[in-house]
């Protein structure tokens, strides 16, 4: 069943930039109460700015690695229905091992599996039976290129902790969503001058004749959060990629 989301509790951490920042303008003209969680203070500020038309979020300064963060996050924010992490730092790792430095590695793993794990020890016990976990990984699990050894290594982990999380965690309901190749800000860290070259490439290979946008994943994320009956499932939202 697809439940009326309106008056819901949500918490996005990355929620102030790309897929987050669509989906916290998608949940707002819904009427969720909607907490935007960031490191940046300036950055949460642009955000609320940029979303002002939609509706008013809760700003929370905190980095998701670190445990204490994670713990007063949910100390100030209270009860949650449903919990979405979009956040990533994958600065630096895509690289071909012989220049993968550990630095970069470290930050990746601790951006897109340390932190969702800590989101969920620390989230889960202020959940309702009826809440959910949102988690994000990426087609790099599926179809990785050179230089995506770490990445790749990274979502499929992240896949197999969704998995574990939605035994542990039952009746809570743990998913991911799988995006392709998305026009974000977070391809000027992985490409630079080359994003759009590189963009346009890959929409010429999809079967759906582009690449895609924020609001395509953000809409993803929203049926999960809505239907009650699907759970352990990572959500593939890639226009074909995996087929070509």
């Amino acid at each position: 069943m697809n439940r009326n989301l309106e008056g819901q509790r949500v918490v996005i951490v990355g929620g102030n930039s790309g897929m987050g920042l669509a989906l916290c303008a998608q949940l707002l003209t819904m009427r969720c109460e909607v907490s935007i969680v960031g490191r940046s203070r300036e950055k949460l500020e642009a955000a609320r700015k940029r979303l002002r038309e939609f509706g008013e979020p809760r700003l929370h300064q905190a980095d998701v690695t670190r445990e204490e963060e994670v713990r007063r996050l949910f100390d100030e924010a209270g009860t949650v229905d449903h919990l979405v992490c979009t956040a990533a730092d994958i600065r630096g790792s895509y690289e071909l091992l012989p220049r993968l430095e550990l630095d970069a590695l470290d930050r990746a793993i601790r951006s897109k599996v340390v932190a969702p794990i800590l989101l969920a020890k620390h989230g889960a016990p202020r959940m309702p039976a009826h809440g959910s976990i949102t988690l994000t990984s990426g087609i790099a699990a599926y179809r990785p290129r050179p230089k995506g050894v770490a990445v790749a290594a990274i979502n499929a982990a992240l896949e197999g902790a969704v998995r574990a999380m939605a035994v542990e965690l039952a009746p809570l309901r743990i998913n991911a969503v799988s995006p392709g190749w998305v026009r974000t800000p977070i391809w000027d860290d992985v490409a630079g001058a080359d994003s759009e070259r590189l963009l346009a490439s890959m929409a010429e290979r999809l079967p759906v004749g582009r690449v895609g946008t924020a609001d395509d994943i953000a809409d993803a994320i929203v049926f999960l959060l809505g239907n009650g009956y699907i759970t352990g499932t990572v959500l593939h939202v890639e226009g074909g990629h995996r087929l070509v």
